[in-house]
């Protein structure tokens, strides 16, 4: 008499579709963007070519660079960077805004002597005297105007000696639009309580380089490969500045002016990735958090798959394979561990609009050409990493032992 087991055909069943399934191929990922022609964000994420020639190689930054619209052709722009040098001229020195804390002196007379703090129209009152101007202005400029007040009010028929120093420097608030990564107003050049100095404080004077311009092009996280840095917009009231800041990569002196409340930044863009600005810098974002995705099995949380960390910080300019190598997706065991892949998961910080790469990661590492289709990571950049076919038998091996084991139960 035959004898059937009908769960011990169920496991053959299920054993054959979960091999098969494991040799099965997936299909690329797709994506909106023409990315296969170099059309996407950078030309690094098309495909790699098979039928390349070696005059072919190393064309991204090429690719990328068709698209770029001349230096300073941006909204506004004066083209290469013209003018800056003026823009910079008069703005030059600290220029003081309002809550900034002043001490003002005048030889031998203790009426006026004392700490101020610039009022929130900007204007410095002294007892006795009209509202001075103070917001946007020089220490130098704020003297002279105390003098003609003084005079004026008859208080001194010779302008007396006048001291106007600069005890504190408040924080400012200025918007910061354009090609960077996170346009917001941003707050610049505030000192928390705990680390005030206090012998700064009393010595006369003040400095600071945290209002700078290029302090709030990183607040703003920095600005985007496709930003035109030939020509950054200040805008200060009914004037607009545009300043040229391609010397902060090249080593130079850059041009970096003292922002005020009420300041607005525009970075224009020139449309294309420019690979030269994949770099650390003072007005580059401060780093890339990568979230990373390394699981052999599916976890229910981290500590049960021991990976620590989802989320780990990279310099600014770190490429996708040096991620991978970072998230420990290469090496290993070549007969078992060959052949992985992995996908980068970004977005167009031009669009929105969502991209998706994979590639085999020991044919990338093995190309000669690899940087034309190794992307630069962006902030808020995905890595996940997929193990090889002969691992992903051994995890079927596993999963026929379990659904065996329950098979057999009673």
């Amino acid at each position: 008499m035959a004898v059937s087991f009908p769960h011990l055909t169920h496991l053959g069943v299920a054993a054959s579709l979960l091999l098969s399934s494991a040799c099965a191929s997936i299909d690329p990922p797709d994506n909106l963007e023409p990315i296969a022609q170099g059309d996407g964000y950078q030309a690094q994420y098309r495909e790699p070519d098979v039928t390349r020639r070696a005059a072919e190689f190393l064309r991204s930054a090429e690719i990328n660079g068709q698209k770029c619209l001349p230096y300073g052709s941006g909204e506004g722009g004066e083209g290469d960077g013209k003018g800056s040098t003026l823009a910079a001229q008069s703005l030059r020195g600290e220029r003081l805004t309002r809550n900034d804390l002043l001490d003002i002196r005048i030889a031998e007379d203790e009426t006026f002597n004392g700490s101020y703090v610039i009022s929130r129209d900007g204007t410095l009152k002294l007892p006795f005297l009209p509202p001075i101007l103070a917001q946007g202005r020089t220490t130098g400029q704020v003297e002279a105007d105390i003098a003609r007040a003084l005079r004026a009010e008859e208080f001194y028929t010779t302008a007396p000696r006048i001291s106007v120093r600069a005890s504190d420097f408040a924080s400012v608030t200025v918007g910061v639009s354009g090609a960077v990564f996170e346009p917001h107003a941003v707050e610049i050049g505030g000192v928390r309580g705990d680390t005030l100095d206090g012998r700064r404080q009393d010595a006369m004077g003040a400095s600071t380089e945290a209002r700078n311009l290029s302090a709030a092009l990183r607040a703003a996280g920095g600005v985007r490969p496709d930003a035109d840095i030939s020509s950054v917009e200040v805008r200060r009231g009914s004037d607009v500045y545009r300043l040229d800041m391609r010397g902060v990569f090249e080593g130079q002196n850059a041009v970096d002016i003292m922002l005020l409340t009420g300041d607005e930044v525009f970075v224009p863009s020139r449309q294309c990735f420019q690979d030269d600005l994949m770099r650390p810098s003072p007005i580059s974002p401060p780093g890339v958090s990568l979230f990373l995705s390394n699981l052999t099995q599916p976890a229910q949380h981290n500590a049960a798959s021991a990976i620590g960390q989802t989320v780990r910080q990279v310099p600014y300019g770190t490429r996708y394979m040096q991620a991978v190598v970072d998230a420990n997706c290469v090496g290993g065991a070549r007969s078992t561990s060959a052949n992985r892949s992995s996908v980068l998961f970004s977005r167009n910080p031009v669009t929105g609009v969502s991209v998706v790469i994979e590639r085999s990661i020991e044919d990338l590492l093995r190309r000669a050409d690899r940087d034309d289709y190794d992307p630069y990571l962006l902030p808020g950049d995905s890595i996940a990493c997929y193990d090889s076919t002969v691992t992903n038998i051994a995890e079927v091996g596993r999963v026929l032992g379990v659904v065996g084991m329950v098979a057999t139960l009673p």
